[in-house]
């Protein structure tokens, strides 16, 4: 099976950081060891231009103009990593850290309060920090050739803290490119108004250079309401070459919007699953509930009814990750919500996944797939239906407690998709995978949404056999095994009775 999963030196890496971490604490850990690899990515972005400019023999390596006009971060002289890596072993090494950093941010204007300086701490061992510090160099050395050293190892630790840490803000990147393979985010706006550590944005970045796209055909706009979180996507955008507008600060999307009159061509998202204390009762006005007001104790509609009134009015596209229960719940409107977004033909497409797909939880989740536009020319004319793709029986367990979607399983969510989607698709219904419903159909259903109501069982392959065969060959294996059962119970009381142990 080909998974999504990265293997090879980030694993290696990984092992061997984990060993330093000794007693500290995973998710304090987490942000020592991101940061020291954004750093390094950052110093060997600037030594490669300082190579080039040394060879051109004029004098401008020095120039941070030379620098900024290529996209490249200037890193001063106190900050480059041959300063760190000197003085690895430096009982002083955590205050050199965050004076390196301070600095950074101090000559680029996009990192300013960005960088995690909390190196100098006292509870931070600084001999293992002069060690994860050689690691890194050693690493670094040795795989130089690796195209996208530094950006895969953030990408692989960002995984497998979230499995350590149980990934509270992070999206498994099975899951991500689903949405993205579904959506295909190549050009335009893209809005995540959850956006975590930046794991969406990351995978539509990969699709449009898979796809032989420009990234400057895309503007990114996020926004993540925890601090740390948002400074560690910050980091990951950078990391990837991405320019981001994740607002001026962190914030919390439905009490301070930080993209207010955006309106987005493809939204994507995960935001927390059923989240109660959302703050929904100082909402009951606000204008995103065109479709009905949200209930105060679960922010469930409250995303989806955010994310379609940021949705451009021609071809908008949206991708949001929900609780199973989003599709049934007719709790406090959210029945009512559910039927006025289904009524007004904003419901594309909903994929119904397997559980343990999350580190956070291991409920199965669902894909609603949203349409600002189903009548828009450059698709099929989708007017009054809906895709529903039940994938619950799809993933493998790649950990003890851990499913993931393989490539091909993605490829066949999203090629479903297209074909129902897309003017020259070729779409048919399979039973007990999809089914092609129209309004009626989800009328008679009482606009639940489970696809399992929809796609029916799987069809059985036929293999010739009658049911009146099947059942006399069961009966004789049973009583074959019941024969077989006596004939060693006889056996022991045999093998007892010799011992001096007689069994009635």
């Amino acid at each position: 099976m080909t998974t999504t999963a990265n293997v090879g030196f980030e694993k290696e890496l990984f092992k061997m950081a984990d060993k330093l971490r000794n007693n500290m604490d995973a998710g304090e850990y987490k942000h020592v060891v991101l940061g020291l690899i954004f750093l390094k990515y950052i110093s060997d972005k600037f030594n490669t231009r300082y190579e080039e400019l040394l060879k051109e023999g004029d004098g401008f390596e020095e120039d941070k103009d030379e620098y900024t006009m290529q996209n490249i971060f200037w890193v001063p002289k106190d900050s480059r990593w041959q300063i760190l890596r000197d003085n690895a072993r430096n009982p002083e090494i955590g205050k050199i850290v965050d004076t390196a950093l301070l600095h950074i941010e101090k000559e680029n204007d996009s990192l300013k309060g960005v960088l995690d300086k909390r190196y100098a701490k006292p509870d931070l061992d600084k001999t293992k920090l002069g060690e994860l510090i050689d690691l890194i160099s050693d690493l670094s050395a040795k795989y130089h050739h690796e195209k996208d050293l530094m950006g895969r190892v953030y990408e692989y630790f960002l995984n497998e803290f979230a499995d350590i840490t149980g990934g509270e803000f992070y999206t498994p990147t099975s899951v991500v490119k689903t949405i993205v393979e579904m959506i295909e985010p190549y050009s335009g706006r893209v809005y995540d108004p959850a956006c975590g550590s930046g794991g969406m944005f990351i995978q539509s970045g990969k699709f449009i250079e898979e796809h032989a796209q420009s990234l400057l055909d895309i503007s990114i706009y996020g926004q993540e309401s925890n601090p740390t979180t948002w400074r560690l996507c910050k980091m990951n955008l950078a990391i990837r070459g991405l320019d981001g507008n994740l607002g001026s600060h962190h914030a919390d999307t439905f009490h301070s919007d930080q993209h207010k009159n955006l309106k987005a061509d493809f939204a994507m998202a995960n935001p927390p699953f059923n989240i109660s204390d959302w703050g929904g009762e100082r909402l009951k006005e606000d204008s995103r509930w065109q479709w009905g007001i949200p209930p105060v104790g679960n922010a469930n509609y409250a995303w989806l009814s955010h994310i379609l009134t940021h949705l451009g009015s021609r071809a908008g596209f949206g991708g949001v990750v929900l609780a199973n229960g989003s599709l049934s719940s007719n709790t406090s409107n959210e029945g009512n919500i559910r039927k006025a977004m289904i009524e007004d033909d904003k419901i594309d497409a909903i994929v119904a996944l397997p559980d343990k797909l999350f580190y956070s939880t291991g409920i199965p989740v669902c894909l609603w797939i949203l349409a600002q536009n189903k009548s828009h020319e450059k698709y099929r004319d989708r007017k009054n239906e809906t895709l529903f793709i039940d994938a619950r029986n799809l993933g493998t367990m790649v950990t003890r407690k851990h499913r993931e979607l393989s490539v091909d399983e993605i490829k066949s969510i999203a090629d479903t998709y297209h074909a129902y989607r897309n003017i020259d698709g070729k779409y048919e219904d399979i039973k007990g995978f999809c089914k092609k419903a129209n309004l009626q159909e989800i009328k008679s259903h009482d606009f639940v949404l489970t696809p399992g109501r929809y796609v029916g069982i799987e069809t059985e392959i036929d293999d010739g056999v009658s049911f009146e065969e099947k059942m006399t060959t069961l009966s004789q294996q049973l009583k074959e095994q019941f024969e077989k059962s006596n004939i060693l119970e006889q056996q022991i009381k045999e093998n007892l009775k010799g011992l001096g142990y007689e069994l009635k």
